[in-house]
């Protein structure tokens, strides 16, 4: 199948109407992605992690169907709570974000993330923000607080809850007056903070001061990818209110589409609760690191469709790492790695066409791996189904370490297991068959299997 019917098979979920479409991008063979990325002040958590692998995936698919794709990942790194972090620390705000923003490489890489095309960082996109402001003010979609502040007047966009599907008169009913921001309007937001001592701050049309959250995006996504792209992203707890105002901002200032495509992944809940760091129930991808690689985590996002809510628990996590061992399993068993990005199944194809269905795509894969582990038990060629094998797991990211090192991971003596191997060895020649059980039992009483084979003895660590 050519690239261009692959393109056409693809289906995906517009949160903007609520439903599937087909998915046509505004220039043929180009796709431009924006998705929300984080406020650099702390270490990234499992909610985080979501959205770095599901875009991911998103991401190696397009590219997959043959796609050009210009994807733009921001940072926010200038912000109350990066002000606040680093007054707790005594250091600089830069520094703080510096350090912050190499962190989260850490754990995306770690994650087996693409690095995006562009990670535009707010503070270096002041100009942007100011420009877009200054049109919104001239056009009567914003206006000079008493306080100093620019606000956004809401009721000025006709447009506004379309997203969210909220309707602006029971936002209002529910929503709380601040006299002293020196509102119009209670559901009017921040476009520009006046200065406040002690602060960051920078030059504008309206005196020293810096911008509101939701303006960053709107001017970042616009310039990387223009008034109107394609695929804008987030989770599911960004909808309202920050996607919902960077769409009034965006549309108001420059009169394009904005993004025509919106994606949004499924929340993340800890033990059947809602993972929220104000409910002190979050883990950080380091924390997890400790007990599980990464690439368990990334698995287990796999087994759940990006939209809908993800239960992380123990039990789950154990699960993916079982599966993702059945997979490393097979690739021991193939040796020699092949790629072809063009040789994914069917079935496969068909699940990532609709809607990124990974957990669809993820049993595709389990279908190959059984027919291969067949195959090999009775010697019949592999080679197809070794090449859609590892395309597959290119595809999702998994299968992407040494298979051998995979199952001899961990806290163990590699040392210690390869010399009583040596010993065990010798032992069989000498006929001490006795010796030789006793050793694999002792292995074995601490998790480590022996494999005896044409080449060898392997072991791996269950």
């Amino acid at each position: 199948m050519s690239q261009s019917m692959k393109q056409q098979h693809l289906v995906v979920y517009n949160s903007l109407t609520g439903s599937k479409q087909a998915f046509e991008p505004l220039v043929p063979g180009q796709v431009g992605m924006y998705v929300c990325g984080v406020t650099v002040y702390d270490y990234c958590h499992v909610g985080h992690a979501r959205v770095m692998v599901m875009f991911d995936v998103i991401y190696r698919w397009l590219i997959n169907l043959g796609y050009t794709v210009n994807y733009v990942r921001n940072f926010t790194d200038v912000d109350d709570k990066i002000i606040a972090r680093a007054n707790e620390r005594g250091i600089e705000m830069n520094a703080l974000t510096d350090e912050m923003i190499e962190a989260f490489h850490v754990d995306a890489d770690a994650l087996g993330c693409l690095r995006p095309s562009h990670e535009p960082r707010a503070t270096l996109h002041m100009d942007e923000m100011i420009a877009m402001i200054r049109a919104l003010v001239d056009n009567g979609h914003a206006y000079v607080a008493d306080s100093g502040d620019v606000l956004y007047a809401v009721r000025k966009f006709s447009g506004y809850g379309q997203l969210s599907g909220k309707n602006i008169d029971e936002l209002e009913s529910g929503s709380r007056v601040e006299v002293d921001e020196g509102k119009r309007d209670p559901l009017d937001f921040v476009l520009w903070k006046k200065a406040k001592p002690g602060e960051p701050s920078w030059d504008s049309p309206w005196g020293e001061g810096r911008p509101g959250w939701h303006i960053e995006c709107s001017a970042m996504s616009c310039a990387h990818l223009g008034d109107s792209f394609d695929i804008h992203g987030g989770g599911m707890d960004l909808k309202f209110p920050h996607h919902e105002n960077e769409i009034a901002q965006a549309r108001a200032a420059n009169h394009g589409d904005f993004a025509r495509y919106w994606l949004h992944n499924g929340f993340v809940n800890i033990n059947a609760e809602k993972m929220s760091k104000s409910l002190g129930n979050f883990f950080t991808i380091r924390e997890i690191g400790e007990r599980y690689h990464p690439e368990v985590l990334r698995m287990f996002m796999l087994g759940t469709h990006y939209r809908s809510p993800l239960d992380f628990s123990d039990v789950a996590m154990d699960a993916a790492k079982a599966g993702l061992d059945r997979l490393y399993e097979t690739a021991r068993r193939l040796g020699l790695k092949q790629h072809s990005s063009d040789n994914v199944s069917d079935s496969f194809a068909a699940a990532m066409n609709d809607d990124f269905n990974t957990p669809e795509a993820l049993a595709a894969l389990f279908d190959v791996c059984r027919r291969i582990n067949k195959n090999l038990d009775s010697g019949a060629d592999v080679s197809a189904d070794m090449a859609a094998f590892y395309a597959m797991t290119d595809m999702l990211g998994i299968v992407q370490q040494d298979a051998q090192a995979w199952f001899q991971a961990g806290d163990v003596d590699a040392a210690r297991i390869e010399a009583l191997i040596d010993e065990r060895n010798q032992a069989r020649k000498d006929r001490d068959f006795a010796r030789a059980d006793a050793i694999r039992d002792e292995l074995a009483a601490e998790g480590i299997v022996l494999e005896d084979g044409a080449n060898g003895t392997g072991w791996k660590k269950v």
